[in-house]
């Protein structure tokens, strides 16, 4: 199918309308008023729904939460978790706490945000925070160890206190904490 178009006239070939246009269009925006952010300085406010960075967070006895269920590594999507299990021997510093990872790392490279890790941790070991200023200057960088994730995510207060009742349960049947 052939298509015929129309002639263009005069002012048409010249193009002038429409680097006038452009001019106009031009001229309007530069004397508007400006609503650029100051990034650095300016931040912006994060909404509710956000689902950031996921990072793991402490008990108030400074413990990790994790537990190195794994539930969290089967359940992301694109594989950023690898989660190393201390093997079957309990570590004894870490009080009545069942077992602590080896190693956690999370590729913040690979992760998309999604939040399946926080919804699955039975422990509330990974929380979601709110932080969109992802950087690093090389690829080994993003990849976030146990101390990083730890640092990044701080103490949350656990109000059931699992391990500390665990522990009280023992001494009351007679064995040692």
């Amino acid at each position: 199918m052939i298509v015929k178009r129309p002639p263009l006239n005069f002012w048409e070939r010249l193009y002038l309308p429409a680097i006038s246009n452009g001019f106009k269009v031009t001229a309007r925006h530069f004397f508007s008023k400006k609503i650029t952010m100051q990034y650095p300085e300016e931040k912006w406010t994060v909404p509710d729904g956000y689902r950031g960075a996921p990072y793991l967070v402490k008990d108030q006895d400074e413990r990790t939460k994790c537990v190195s269920c794994q539930l969290c590594e089967f359940v992301c999507p694109p594989k950023a978790i690898k989660i190393t299990p201390p093997g079957p021997k309990p570590d004894p510093t870490t009080g009545n706490v069942e077992k602590t990872p080896l190693e956690f790392e999370i590729n913040m490279l690979r992760c998309i945000f999604c939040g399946y890790c926080q919804e699955v941790c039975p422990e509330e070991a990974i929380f979601l925070m709110k932080d969109y200023s992802l950087t690093g200057s090389n690829r080994k960088e993003m990849i976030y160890n146990k101390e990083k994730l730890l640092a990044l995510g701080g103490v949350r207060p656990d109000p059931i206190m699992k391990w500390k009742q665990k522990a009280d349960e023992a001494v009351e049947q007679g064995m040692k904490p």
